[in-house]
This record gives C-alpha cells, structure tokens and sequence, in this order.
C-alpha cells in the first residue's frame, strides 16, 4: 500500500440532508494524500456497500446525523460481511451517543469521531486503520 494511495470512500446513509462536515473531511483526507469517493447524500446502506465493492476501496468513512447510526451501520456491516468485505476498516462520525459505541465497535466500526474531532485525529486514525488492515 506504501506506492498507491489509499482509496476511501466517503458518504452520507440515510436521510440526513447535512453534508458540510463529511465534506470538510472529505477534503482533509485527500489533503492527507488518499484518493476519496464522495458517493453524496441518502445512500441506502446497499448503495454504499456496492460502491465500496466496485471502487475496490481501502476504507469506508460514513457521516450519520439523523440519530439512525445503529440499524444504518447494522445493515452496512451486514452487507459488507455478505460481500465478504470485513477486512474494510469503516469509519463513522456524527452525532453518536457514548452508550451506542460499544454496540457499534461490537459490530465492526473501527473508529468512531464525534463532533469537534479535529482533522488530525481523523486523519491519523484512518491511515492507522488503512496500514494495519493492509
């Protein structure tokens, strides 16, 4: 992985019409020298997972705001598990209460960022998770 660049793909699921900060890591990470798939706003998590598997990405970053972080990323890790596709380090940032992130790490989410998580941070962890998986 050392001679490409990581190949992540970026999204909105569900019916969250709130894209300005995915956007801003969006940016963050291809300013950190990853190439990013922005797949845009309501994805069903079937949208998601089928363009994960046709970009052939490195990891999946995904922003829920709208309170549905638990049956949006159920379902994801459920159809990436069907795709065969659990070595894919998924990211999730948004609006997620601290008594839903066990549940969420028990499912697969490699690393979960609430508000005020600086881009750094962001950064770091992605490319952690990417190398390690890699």
């Amino acid at each position: 992985m050392e001679d490409k660049k990581p190949r992540i793909l970026v999204g909105k699921p569900g019916l969250d019409g709130h894209d300005r900060g995915v956007k801003i890591v969006a940016r963050a990470l291809r300013d950190a020298g990853m190439e990013v798939i922005y797949t845009g706003l309501r994805q069903t998590p079937a949208m998601i997972v089928e363009t994960a598997l046709q970009e052939d990405v490195d990891g999946i970053g995904l922003s829920i705001l709208s309170g549905a972080h638990l049956p949006l990323m159920e379902r994801i890790m459920e159809l990436l598990h069907a795709e065969e596709m659990d070595d894919i380090p998924v990211f999730l940032g948004g609006i997620i209460p601290d008594e839903d992130i066990p549940q969420l790490k028990q499912m697969g989410v490699s690393a979960i960022f609430g508000p005020g998580t600086t881009m750094k941070v962001i950064q770091d962890a992605v490319w952690s998770q990417i190398h390690n998986a890699g």
